[in-house]
């Protein structure tokens, strides 16, 4: 029941997507937390994902379907609210985010492109694909946090 409710979120967070790149948002903290928001989003099904893919948790094949289908759909909602004046307040975005923009959308993009072979992957019914992409997936949120994220 808990996964409908989260799937509700997200699924209405993928509607409201359409709009989210030319979406001006009302004050600065409001980007913040909806960037957060999406985040947590992204963390609790990747986690959940990720503990199927090392073997923390039984592996269910559709469990998995949905748990990487609303990765790749919200992957790349945060993005679009790295706007000016985000960065202050309470966030752990890093200055970087702002001084390194080509970097910072690269860092983007492939964490996009991967989640998205991990949600194809998933979608065989086969351990072993999402395991095979799952480390590229994680790779990419890491190697972006570990640039971009304050601890």
């Amino acid at each position: 029941m808990k996964f409908l409710g989260t799937l509700a979120v997200a699924t209405a967070a993928l509607t409201l997507a359409s709009t989210a790149s030319a979406q001006s948002f009302q004050k600065p903290e409001d980007a913040v937390r909806y960037r957060q928001g999406a985040f947590r989003v992204l963390a609790a099904h990747f986690g959940a994902l990720g503990a199927m893919a090392n073997n923390r948790a039984p592996f269910d094949a559709q469990a998995a379907a949905r748990h990487a289908d609303v990765i790749a759909a919200i992957a790349p909602l945060p993005f679009h609210a790295f706007t000016a004046g985000t960065d202050k307040g309470e966030t752990r975005a890093r200055g970087e985010i702002w001084s390194e923009q080509a970097k910072f959308r690269g860092a983007a993009e492939k964490m996009q492109a991967e989640v998205t072979k991990l949600a194809a992957a998933a979608k065989t019914g086969n351990l072993d694909n999402i395991k095979a992409t799952f480390g590229a997936a994680a790779g990419s949120c890491k190697a972006c946090h570990d640039d971009f994220r304050r601890d």
